[in-house]
């Protein structure tokens, strides 16, 4: 999906994955090997990761060592603000309402029902991904909840077109945490890139200072593997 349409962009649908990191040019070069990004620096100090020379991901500097390393999905929205008060509406939380991202759009941070965090990105001069659903590029999110039913409604409200619509054709699911993590494990959004060769994608991890977190399994969308880079941030690797 090599061109970047807004249209493509319903309410709803997976937008923008973006790593909060503590080195970020540690993560270029971590992501630069195992992908094959190139990098150029964007408002706010971020960088933007391209594949081939389009969009498709961003690394920023965690500005406090206690917030997690992560990576973030991004929801596309034609209204933030009217998002942000629909969440809140159902039961999420905002944790940063929409601010502006240079001229790009503007973003806002917010947590469903049970605490897992995800964004939202209302796009002014880039709507979104420039390539995905390609290897080194992003292919699914997948939500895991302790409370599925409570996830269904919640989602199914907020994100009604792009889950169900006419058209639809999500990039986004749902498990159980028990299907993967320890029951422990706190709600979360887990984002995945595709991979053309699964064993040798987990083999350049460990060899680039990662580590396996959940071997290679079957779902329902492809095959996954659970990883983290070498500063801890959680992503699969999927084969479909």
């Amino acid at each position: 999906m090599a061109e970047n349409r807004a249209s493509e962009y319903t309410e709803g649908t997976p937008c923008w994955v973006d790593a909060q990191l503590p080195d970020v040019a540690a993560g270029k070069r971590f992501y630069g090997e195992l992908f094959g990004w190139t990098f150029e620096d964007q408002p706010q100090g971020t960088v933007r990761a391209l594949k081939d020379g389009a969009p498709v991901a961003s690394l920023a500097h965690k500005p406090d060592g206690r917030l997690p390393t992560v990576w973030t999905v991004s929801f596309a929205t034609p209204d933030a603000g009217a998002l942000c008060a629909r969440i809140r509406a159902g039961g999420g939380q905002v944790v940063s309402p929409p601010l502006p991202f240079g001229d790009l759009g503007s973003t806002a941070l917010v947590t469903d029902p049970e605490g897992a965090v995800f964004a939202l990105w209302q796009g002014a001069r880039t709507p979104g991904f420039g390539r995905r659903h390609e290897p080194g590029t992003f292919a699914w999110v997948q939500l895991y909840t302790r409370d599925t039913e409570t996830a269904n409604t919640f989602y199914g409200d907020l994100f009604r077109d792009a889950l169900f619509g006419p058209d639809a054709d999500p990039d986004f699911g749902r498990s159980p945490v028990t299907d993967v993590f320890a029951a422990e494990m706190p709600p979360h959004f887990l984002v995945h890139f595709a991979a053309e060769d699964l064993p040798a994608g987990l083999a350049q991890v460990a060899r680039l200072g990662g580590r396996v977190q959940v071997p290679a399994f079957e779902t329902s969308y492809g095959t996954a593997a659970v990883v983290t880079d070498d500063q801890g941030a959680s992503f699969a690797l999927l084969r479909r």
